[in-house]
């Protein structure tokens, strides 16, 4: 079955996201400079908004226990390790591909349920709002790397080639 195309460009981002942060070391990506959180922040908070979103409420499933303690919304900083945070981004967002990979478009307007009533917003508004999210770190974190010195970073959207759209 084909993803939908609102899954397609979550992917896209994701990869997008992947890419922009190739070859950030561990002392990088825990470097503050403020009010921003530091490059391994961003990748767990991102992972937390797919296991919240994903995983918990679409799966009832819970294969990050503590993220969001760590890197979600309105928490503390924290400067996590970079190693730990895409382990656990590439468990979540493989977790979070077995709901996305079964999603049809009747889904999109239905609303997940959290403590037993619906959540604010639905599935595909959600979905919307999670692309987003990973453009916004995108940009981000390479306007930390830009403070960081790094040099040759990517410069625009990639590779668009890789996603077709059918009619």
């Amino acid at each position: 079955m084909d993803s939908l195309p609102l899954v397609t460009q979550l992917r896209f981002a994701r990869s997008e996201f992947v890419r922009g942060l190739e070859g950030v070391s561990e002392q990088d990506a825990i470097r503050r400079f403020l009010p921003m959180n530091c490059i391994s922040w961003i990748v767990g908070h991102l992972a937390n908004q797919e296991h919240r979103y994903w995983v918990i409420f679409a799966q009832g499933q819970n294969v990050a226990p503590g993220l969001y303690e760590r890197v979600g919304y309105g928490k503390p900083a924290s400067t996590p390790p970079l190693a730990e945070m895409w382990a656990a981004w590439h468990m979540i967002t493989q977790a979070a591909d077995h709901y996305l990979d079964a999603l049809t478009p009747e889904v999109l307007s239905t609303y997940f349920l959290r403590d037993g009533k619906p959540v604010d917003e639905n599935v595909g508004t959600l979905l919307l709002r999670n692309t987003y999210h990973y453009w916004y770190h995108t940009g981000e974190a390479a306007a930390i790397r830009q403070m960081l010195g790094h040099k040759e970073l990517p410069e625009f959207v990639g590779d668009m080639d890789v996603i077709r759209f059918s009619k």
